[in-house]
């Protein structure tokens, strides 16, 4: 009885495990490493020769250079557009409002939906003969082109896609950044008044430090999360015009589905995947000195 006991207690909880280990053997670890093994596939070959040529070729490709820029610029300014209207919202919505509770749902509702839905619902809006974007604008300039093109212009398809990935993504920081107010003591504020410390003061010398740990902590997060943006983007642009907004994850999904270059494509997301890897260090690190 003591033996089965000690057997029970040592391998009961492996044995828990395994279902979750299997799981994730089959959906991530297995299609990681099949991969890993294409991207190192001549073209066109079989078996187990190992080559290079797709990583030489990825270092030498004019278009992979222009998409790792776009896609560094579409996370730079997404993250600063995050934070700067996340922190906005967040020390709006921690002051005593009426109707508190409903205008904190309200500014939700981006998050809720569908990064495909927003893509969708953004492409309308700004269609040059259905949408209603160029209607108000219209209403307000008059002299404003009747069919202006947002997404087709080689200078605003960016910016359009910028405006709409921050318009998706910033309830997560407004609400980690809410979060980490109201974590912040309020006799901290009632002794920088005492000092003679205005609003602005206050907010420098109180309110960033107390957030600066939650600050790192979510543009970490995001930047990773907006690294791999995919479906916004796909919906919106689908990289264009030519591939002035193509990131990262477009071409790789092109490289594989329409180009049908599936070596190729897998270097250029394990190449992708080294580079999640680098920006998600300051998160562990950060979480690893928390803990």
């Amino acid at each position: 009885m003591s033996a089965s006991r000690t057997w029970h207690d040592r391998h009961l909880g492996p044995l828990f495990v395994l279902p979750a280990t299997l799981m994730l053997v089959a959906v991530l670890i297995f299609p990681a490493a099949m991969t890993l093994k294409l991207s190192l596939t001549p073209e066109g070959g079989s078996g187990w020769s190992l080559t290079l040529i797709h990583y030489i070729r990825a270092f030498r490709d004019p278009v992979l250079a222009q998409t790792f820029r776009n896609t560094f610029e579409f996370v730079a300014l997404s993250l600063v557009g995050h934070l700067i209207l996340g922190l906005a919202l967040a020390l709006a919505l921690k002051q005593a409002l009426v109707g508190q509770a409903f205008f904190r749902l309200i500014v939700l509702v981006p998050w809720t939906i569908p990064d495909v839905i927003a893509g969708i619902i953004f492409r309308w809006i700004l269609n040059p003969i259905h949408g209603s974007l160029n209607p108000l604008l219209r209403a307000i300039f008059p002299g404003f082109p009747a069919e202006f093109s947002w997404l087709s212009s080689p200078t605003l398809a960016f910016p359009s896609l910028i405006f709409a990935n921050i318009w998706r993504g910033y309830p997560l920081v407004m609400v980690m950044l809410l979060a980490g107010l109201m974590a912040i003591p309020r006799e901290l504020y009632e002794a920088a008044a005492v000092d003679g410390a205005g609003r602005l003061k206050s907010f420098i010398h109180v309110t960033l430090p107390g957030l600066r740990t939650i600050i790192l902590i979510v543009l970490a997060l995001d930047m990773i999360w907006e690294f791999r943006r995919f479906a916004l983007v796909l919906t919106m642009t689908g990289g264009g015009p030519g591939t002035l907004t193509e990131v990262l994850s477009i071409l790789v999904y092109k490289s594989y589905f329409e180009f049908f270059t599936f070596e190729y494509a897998s270097a250029i997301a394990i190449l992708m995947s080294v580079v999640l890897f680098i920006l998600s260090l300051p998160y562990i690190i950060l979480v690893g000195r928390e803990r």
